[in-house]
């Protein structure tokens, strides 16, 4: 199939989780040993992430596989851990050759840590390539290095613009007549001087709005070398006009610094906030975490710059791994790619995660994604596909790099809280950032 040049972006940044039953506590995380009806001489695989969801797609697929492999069951021990204890745990295990699970979860912003110097990681290629004409390719290019790939991706992470459209209605807004920003900023004066409420957050503790302000003027948070560029002339412009929208009490900051967090979303479920501006990966928040905007929610492009703009980015992700030490390095490939890559389990993270599949066969297969016994397609006002297909051809990249860390780290805990909470002066805080950025990377 075509090969779409859809990305990811840098950020690296915690999410909240739900769990699948049957786990229990440990001094290492949450632990439990999934069967998948294996037999008694199936090969035990532990594996490790930061979102129990993800153990949920992998018990769906580890029945099948087992099914389908008689003679190569697995029994898979997953351990889920927070984020930051996970990658800080995994880093020291891969790093010291002990400890390590065989598989394991990580998140794109963590990535290029675990590319640096020689990778202690298996390389997938001879695994991924069945897959590689079906799958998204800047996908797999994201987590690779000379050549050789590392970790499977999950989704492509479309980012689109999610709509409060009881809010909207009540103060006579239909989103549908949103296409700019200039739009976005005429409802979102509209929506405060009748009701109060702010159309979306000014976030101080991720970068998706950075990322998509840049993927609409084809700019980056670093240069084609991969050095930091957090004070170019498009993120200037970038930030002044979020920081417009606040002054016009369009936008606000959010209890939690950003969409994504416990506290945002009962900042949502109680209608004080209209819309946010996330990756697709975001519908699965919804029905986890806020079950009272159901049939409230209408998804719908980003607001861009100037019509005629890319309307999309592929925001966040997670690239699954197999390690060094894993104690059968080829069984544990083998069955990475068929939970991960296959047509299958393409369909099973649509379903079981919500997640926009990096198989874009998925996207044209209408009795998977208009299922009306879907929980996504129950959930929302209209269809995501239909948006999905739309802007499929718009999704841009923004690239994740050794020095992503440190920019996210920079803007995510000093740069924006100044600009945002603090009223400072968008292009002296992002020169500062900038310095400090390349202080840290010396």
């Amino acid at each position: 199939m075509k090969r779409w040049l859809i990305g990811l972006t840098v950020l690296s940044m915690a999410v909240f989780l739900w769990g699948c039953g049957g786990s229990s506590s440990s001094g290492g995380g949450e632990q439990t040993v999934l069967d998948g009806g294996a037999g008694e001489s199936a090969t035990e695989l532990s594996y490790w992430t930061f979102v129990e969801l993800h153990g949920q797609h992998f018990e769906k697929m580890l029945q099948k596989w087992n099914e389908q492999n008689p003679d190569r069951q697995i029994k898979l021990n997953v351990t889920v851990m927070p984020y930051d204890d996970m990658h800080n745990k995994l880093s020291i295990a891969v790093q010291t050759g002990k400890g390590a699970p065989d598989i394991a979860d990580i998140e794109v912003g963590k990535f290029p840590d675990f590319l640096a110097g020689t990778p202690q990681l298996e390389p997938l290629n001879d695994v991924i390539d069945p897959y590689r004409y079906t799958t998204v390719e800047s996908r797999i290019d994201l987590y690779s290095k000379d050549g050789q790939n590392y970790g499977v991706p999950t989704h492509v992470g479309a980012s689109v613009a999610f709509y409060n459209t009881e809010i909207l209605e009540a103060a006579g807004i239909d989103y549908a007549t949103i296409k700019t920003w200039d739009d976005y900023k005429q409802a979102g004066i509209q929506l405060y001087e009748k009701t109060g409420k702010y159309m979306g957050t000014a976030d101080t503790s991720a970068m998706w709005q950075e990322s998509m302000l840049l993927s609409q003027q084809g700019a980056d948070f670093t240069d084609d070398s991969g050095n930091p560029a957090v004070d170019s002339e498009a993120m200037v412009k970038a930030l002044t006009l979020l920081r417009d929208l606040q002054d016009n009490n369009v936008i606000a900051t959010i209890a939690g610094g950003q969409p994504d967090t416990e506290e945002a979303y009962g900042e949502f479920n109680s209608g004080n906030y209209a819309s946010a501006m996330m990756p697709l990966w975001f519908m699965s928040r919804f029905t986890n975490y806020m079950a009272d905007l159901s049939g409230k929610i209408a998804i719908a492009p980003m607001p861009v710059m100037e019509e005629g703009m890319p309307r999309s980015y592929g925001g966040g992700g997670t690239g699954t791994v197999v390690t060094k030490t894993a104690k059968d390095v080829q069984l544990a490939k083998d069955f990475l790619a068929f939970a991960k890559l296959s047509l299958d389990a393409n369909i099973e993270i649509w379903n079981t995660l919500g997640f926009d599949p990096v198989n874009m066969d998925v996207w044209d297969m209408k009795d998977v994604t208009h299922n009306p016994e879907n929980q996504f397609v129950q959930y929302f006002v209209n269809n995501p596909f239909d948006v999905l297909n739309e802007i499929k051809d718009e999704i841009r990249l923004i690239k994740s790099t050794a020095a992503s860390p440190t920019i996210n780290n920079v803007l995510g805990t000093v740069t924006l809280n100044e600009i945002f909470e603090d009223g400072r002066d968008v292009t002296e805080a992002l020169n500062d950032a900038q310095q400090q950025i390349e202080q840290q990377l010396q």
